[in-house]
């Protein structure tokens, strides 16, 4: 069965807004790409990089004045609890990228339903502090499993990150809105990564390997568009080990997943510094009203065209 539901876009009115920082914090061994490479059972033998790369991160945030929503596996708050207390001590927030990297196209309901809920038990135990955002890994969440939204609100998630509103190879949904959203019934905020819309298409242009394949010029440009002429705040990310080029390679990966994860890993400190101090940014939850509240900026709610199927 399926039903239809209405998101309500949010129209931002400022013409320079504060745009959203965001990193998913996870070891460079535990991408989606990676996950027939280095199985789970083998991650407690794996040497762990994060911990260096996000004291880096920080620091840099410091030094820019960059408060930032960090989207954290509770995989890693289990293991680096300190590290999650020194992310909330500098006034960032923490939030859910679920127990343990696994893509929602790979779950039924039930094993989402309990990923989620165990994932923001664990982060909320380490900080102390309530979890309300959620981005799903490998932004796996898209027309074949809208359901998955619906189980975010009912696990007390207020916003979610997962929609990549553009055609990709490995995810996507092209139908989607670019800007925030609200969910027919649920009110749960869907906040998709920010595209660039010239000549009719989608762009990617707010992070991830496209920060790195890019010339850094050219996501100046785009994220200035979406600020200026769409007059839109824009959701940037990255992830830590994007700060590691001396990370171990894995073996046996195809050149074309070589390509994605190692390019240009050595550009991406100074690049993420120029972008710091060319643009401004804050935590999502300070940004995007997530719960229907007031937000950094003024926003107003429209009646959209917008219509697509929600699988049950």
């Amino acid at each position: 069965m399926s039903d239809a539901f209405v998101p309500e876009p949010l129209a931002a009115t400022d013409a320079n807004p504060v745009n959203a920082m965001s990193v998913d914090v996870e070891e460079y061994f535990q991408v989606s790409a990676f996950e027939s490479h280095v199985p789970f059972e083998r991650w407690e033998t794996i040497p762990g990089r994060v911990e260096a790369a996000m004291d880096r991160i920080l620091a840099m945030f410091e030094l820019a004045g960059v408060r930032a929503t960090f989207f954290t596996l509770g995989w890693i708050a289990e293991r680096h609890p300190g590290m999650l207390r020194r992310v909330v001590d500098a006034g960032h927030e923490i939030a859910s990228h679920g127990m343990h990297h696994v893509r929602v196209i790979n779950q039924d309901r039930a094993t989402f339903a309990a990923d989620i809920r165990r994932a923001k038990g664990v982060l909320e135990d380490v900080t102390g502090q309530r979890v309300r955002g959620y981005r799903a890994p490998s932004y796996s969440i898209g027309r074949t499993n809208l359901w998955a939204l619906d189980e975010l609100a009912e696990a007390g998630h207020v916003y979610s990150s997962s929609i990549f509103p553009g055609a990709h190879d490995a995810y996507g949904m092209a139908e989607a809105p670019r800007f925030a959203f609200r969910v027919q019934d649920s009110g749960l905020l869907e906040i998709p990564v920010t595209t660039v819309e010239a000549g009719g298409k989608r762009f990617p242009c707010a992070g991830g390997g496209f920060f790195r394949l890019y010339p850094y010029a050219l996501t100046r440009a785009a994220l200035r568009r979406v600020n200026r002429r769409d007059g839109r705040a824009a959701l940037f990310y990255f992830h830590p080990w994007e700060l590691d080029p001396a990370q171990p390679r894995v073996p046996g990966v195809s050149l074309k997943t070589r390509f994605r994860h190692y390019l240009n890993l050595h550009r991406v400190e100074p690049r993420l510094a120029r972008l710091l101090a060319d643009f401004r940014w804050d935590r999502m939850d300070r940004v995007f009203p997530v719960e229907g509240a007031a937000s950094t900026h003024r926003d107003v709610f429209d009646n959209p065209p917008y219509k697509t199927a929600r699988a049950s």
